[in-house]
């Protein structure tokens, strides 16, 4: 049975979130069709201008991205709480970034004098607008929307840009978020779109090397703003080098060879290094909506009122089991 999206995205139980979506019939909408000799390649940058945009709006950090050919991943990190800190005139400000509203908008930010219903008005919408600026299902729609808006118009046409909804999984702990993390900043190395992280375009791997190099401006360092797990989470030099070590293992195909030089990060966010491995290369096929070990999966299936929560099987083979002190 399909939960509805209330019930997967529950930030009072994780904040943290793998978010996944395709063009409709996955086709080439968004890079180079060979079928029709079309390049689609600029709404890459389309979809990245959105991405940064709709973060400077909404209570949603952006952890890793990469923009593919038909689709796009996402690793996020939701702030509701954030939103209750708010000014009125701060949630008005950071809703028209995302969204345009209504013509009022204008006028309360400016200072002007308003009727008694304009005033009643502004008071019924700000609400509305604090919860949604928390909210995972319109941070995507702030990103999607106005992308199928200009791709229909540069193609002339009407219809669907995006195949349904967006896909999200839960990232129940630390080692589900940097696993779900370097997932996400391979992606153009397993396609066989890059060699190397450095040379894979459209990817949060490769704005953190440019910025650990000095070039462009860097995302946020690894464990900043992450709360609890910012203390379990690697810096930016053990994080690239783990990611430099998964690209190797998944491009060089050797299924069960560990490195002597595996990072002892795996170790430290309880992660068996070659369930690791397993989880970098399939991480959509094995989890379905909620990634972690049993005891965080069975924790949110209790949460949700269910017996069992697709993908336990797998958590095991993945997960170490916690020691006990």
């Amino acid at each position: 049975m399909t939960l509805p999206r209330a019930s997967l995205v529950r930030p009072e139980a994780t904040p943290y979130y793998h978010v996944i979506s395709r063009c409709v019939r996955q086709q080439f909408l968004c890079g180079f069709d060979t079928r029709t000799s079309r390049d689609f390649t600029h709404r890459r940058e389309w979809i990245r201008a959105r991405m940064r945009q709709a973060a400077k709006a909404f209570a949603i950090n952006i952890h890793a991205y990469a923009i593919m050919s038909n689709h796009f991943h996402l690793v996020v990190e939701l702030q509701p709480h954030q939103v209750l800190q708010w000014s009125d005139t701060e949630v008005i400000r950071r809703w028209r970034m995302a969204f345009k509203g209504p013509a009022l908008l204008d006028r309360f930010t400016r200072g002007a004098k308003l009727s008694t219903g304009e005033r009643a008005r502004i008071k019924m919408l700000i609400p509305l607008y604090r919860e949604r600026l928390g909210s995972l299902s319109w941070f995507m729609r702030a990103i999607n929307e106005p992308i199928a808006r200009m791709a229909n118009q540069e193609d002339n046409v009407a219809g669907r840009f995006w195949d349904g909804r967006f896909k999200s999984q839960a990232l129940l702990t630390a080692g589900a978020l940097i696993a779900a993390m370097a997932y996400v900043d391979l992606n153009p190395i397993r396609a066989g779109l890059a060699s190397t992280p450095e040379d894979a375009d459209y990817t949060s791997i490769q704005e953190r090397i440019r910025g650990r190099r000095g070039a462009g401006e860097p995302l946020e360092p690894l464990g900043d703003r992450l709360g609890d797990l910012g203390n379990q989470l690697c810096g930016l030099d053990d994080y690239l080098e783990l990611v430099d070590w998964s690209g190797r293992f998944v491009q060089k195909d050797k299924i069960g060879v560990i490195s002597r030089t595996l990072p002892p990060l795996l170790v430290r966010l309880g992660l068996q290094p070659d369930g690791y491995t397993r989880l970098i290369s399939r991480t959509e096929r094995r989890f379905k909506n909620w990634i972690g070990p049993s005891h965080a999966m069975q924790h949110i299936a209790g949460l949700l009122g269910r017996r069992f929560l697709q993908g336990q099987g797998a958590a095991e083979t993945v997960f170490q089991v916690p020691q006990s002190a």
